[in-house]
This record gives structure tokens, C-alpha cells and sequence, in this order.
């Protein structure tokens, strides 16, 4: 059975926190713990990607959830279209690592448009026991 949950949050640098909090919940509910810092660790990334480039002036964004056949996947909405790309950052670069965590940590990544406007980034996370509640 699929388990689905999503939240809205505004675009500020302390909603970063409370998506990691919200994911905590969730993946504690459903009895998937056994990737929750990973997942946690990629929300952080994604969401902070969202507030820094990833929403129009007064948007928001959403974290969504999906749990299925022992697989999480992660998604964070947003409102601008402009895609992100890994980079490799300089020894003294104190940003720009976040989605070379997201690619090291989650099992696969990607982005698709979002109707009518922006984006959908996601990432999911093969959960050894599967879905439990």
C-alpha cells in the first residue's frame, strides 16, 4: 500500500528545519528509519536549494513523501523553472556541495516541469524491510 504525505512551507531559511522535522515524522510513522538520515540529509539539501533559487518572490514550496514496495521517494516542489546541476566546488567553496550529497546518498535523482509553473525535484531511497505501517 502506498503511504503519501506532503507539506507546504514558506519560502524562509528556518522552513529548511521544519521539512527535515516533517520528514523525521513521517518516515518514524511508516517504520522507515533505516535511510532516515540519508532522506533527511537530501530534504535538507533540496529544500535549502528551493529557498535559496528555487521560489518566486512571496511562493513557497512543498515537500512530498511517497512510500511503496520498500522504496521512498522524496520530492520538493518549487516555482522557477531553472534547473539545477551538480557542481564541483573549490576547496575553499563553503556552498554549492548539495547535490553531489543528493547524488551520493539517494539511490536515484532527477527533475521534471511542474504544470502550470516550476519545478519537481526528486529523489528516492530503496527502504530495506519495506513499508511497515
Amino acid at each position: 500500500m502506498t503511504k503519501t504525505i506532503q507539506k507546504f512551507f514558506e519560502s524562509r531559511p528556518e522552513s529548511v528545519g521544519h521539512a527535515r522535522t516533517f520528514t523525521t515524522e513521517a518516515l518514524t510513522g511508516w517504520g522507515l528509519l533505516d535511510r532516515g538520515e540519508d532522506v533527511r540529509l537530501c530534504v535538507s539539501e533540496l529544500a535549502t536549494n528551493a529557498v535559496l533559487h528555487g521560489t518566486d518572490p512571496g511562493r513557497g514550496f512543498l515537500v512530498k513523501l511517497d512510500a511503496d514496495d520498500g522504496v521512498v521517494r522524496l520530492e520538493v516542489h518549487d516555482s522557477r523553472r531553472r534547473r539545477p546541476h551538480p557542481r564541483r566546488p573549490g576547496d575553499t567553496d563553503t556552498a554549492g556541495r548539495g547535490l553531489l550529497l543528493v547524488t551520493a546518498l539517494a539511490d536515484g535523482w532527477g527533475v521534471e516541469d511542474r504544470t502550470p509553473f516550476g519545478k519537481i525535484v526528486w529523489s528516492c531511497f530503496k527502504a530495506p524491510g519495506g513499508v511497515t505501517a
